[in-house]
């Protein structure tokens, strides 16, 4: 059996959950069955059950602010155009659901489209696109509404497909994000790391995009009424204006090191490993993978009660939850863990518990291949 997946992220370029997502669906699911990966970029590696190709959109279509949009589908486009002879075609987010549209009815296969969020969801995506907002919105639509098995990573990711979308809800299925058990494991951070970028011996972390869905703004706000150093290692800004926007409010704010560059997998997992407490403060977060990699770093979490973290984050016993936009209860919640060492102890073990039950890409790529199977 052989697969296509199509997709924007790809390693080396990965800026997000589904990047991170695909990354390791594709080397575990390669174990079992033929894998082909076609993305953004200009990736070139043929391999044996493994391989990936990147795609480049049209260089006429740049000049306006919904230009990313148009040039998403003329890197479809490009992507359905070489010989294809998998079982089956799975796609991830938008950017990926009109080549997988044009694969099923080009070539007659199967089509299989996980959402790792929802642009309904996303209003503020206007800001970047301008009315290529409403075009990635639509895309959506038809991708979701024409896949033959559609795939949420959380239930409540389930819930909104069916809610925002015509599809009945036997056509959704729920297959988690994973992590990697191997790589993502405590491990102490270096000197080098921590002389590089000022880092505290006690401080705390946040990790993602500067974006208004994962609510930065609002650990920046509970700053003054947190007592240790809060590290943000935020790169991938959607807009410049908002990076902007953070920029100003950090300026004053003498307990934050901001991070501005991507790093290596390894010097993430030693800053989730050392960081007393991880701070996921999103306002929308289909699944939130970073949860995933703290609580594998046996790292304690306070997070939004929002989407899928209430299927990752079980309060009081590997976290704690609070309510998404109060820097207050974040404050609070940051404050109640570190005045408790045994308190945080027992959540960073039991945080490892939970993902190496629930969470291990071995799990999650049998669950997809028996998904594919009863397409084919």
């Amino acid at each position: 059996m052989k697969v296509t997946m199509l997709a924007r992220e790809y390693p080396p370029y990965v800026y997000g959950g589904a990047g991170v997502h695909l990354k390791y669906l594709s080397q575990e699911l390669s174990k079992i069955m033929d894998v082909e990966v076609r993305c953004f970029g200009d990736q070139d590696a043929p391999g044996e059950s493994l391989k990936a190709k990147g795609y480049g959109g049209w260089e006429k279509l740049k000049g306006k602010k919904f230009s990313p949009a148009l040039q998403t589908l003329s890197t479809n486009l490009l992507s359905v155009l070489d010989d294809f002879n998998s079982d089956v075609v799975h796609t991830h987010t938008w950017y990926g659901h009109f080549g997988g549209l044009l694969a099923k009815i080009l070539y007659n296969v199967p089509f299989v489209a996980t959402c790792h969020s929802l642009e309904p969801l996303r209003p503020w995506k206007e800001d970047q696109l301008g009315r290529g907002y409403q075009l990635s919105t639509w895309v959506e639509k038809i991708g979701i509404e024409s896949a033959d098995r559609v795939i949420g990573v959380s239930g409540l990711m389930k819930q909104d497909i069916v809610k925002y979308f015509n599809v009945p809800p036997e056509k959704v299925e729920v297959i988690h994000n994973g992590v990697d058990l191997n790589k993502w494991k405590y491990t102490p951070l270096s000197d080098s790391l921590k002389r590089t970028y000022n880092i505290a011996d006690d401080y705390i972390l946040f990790v993602g995009r500067p974006t208004p869905q994962k609510g930065m703004e609002y650990l920046v706000d509970a700053a003054d009424k947190i007592p240790v150093q809060i590290v943000f290692g935020a790169v991938g800004a959607d807009t410049r204006e908002y990076e902007e926007k953070m920029m100003k409010k950090v300026e004053n704010k003498k307990n934050i090191v901001w991070i501005r560059k991507l790093l290596k997998e390894e010097e993430y997992v030693q800053l989730y490993s050392s960081a007393r407490v991880f701070v996921c403060p999103s306002v929308y977060e289909p699944f939130g993978i970073i949860n995933l990699e703290a609580m594998a770093c046996k790292t304690p979490v306070v997070a939004s009660a929002v989407g899928g973290i209430l299927e990752v984050v079980i309060p009081e016993e590997t976290g704690l939850l609070v309510e998404p936009g109060n820097p207050k209860q974040i404050a609070d919640a940051v404050n109640r863990l570190l005045k408790d060492e045994k308190l945080m102890k027992k959540f960073g073990e039991n945080g490892r518990e939970r993902v190496e039950e629930h969470f291990s890409w071995e799990l999650i790529a049998k669950k997809t291949k028996k998904l594919y199977e009863s397409l084919i």
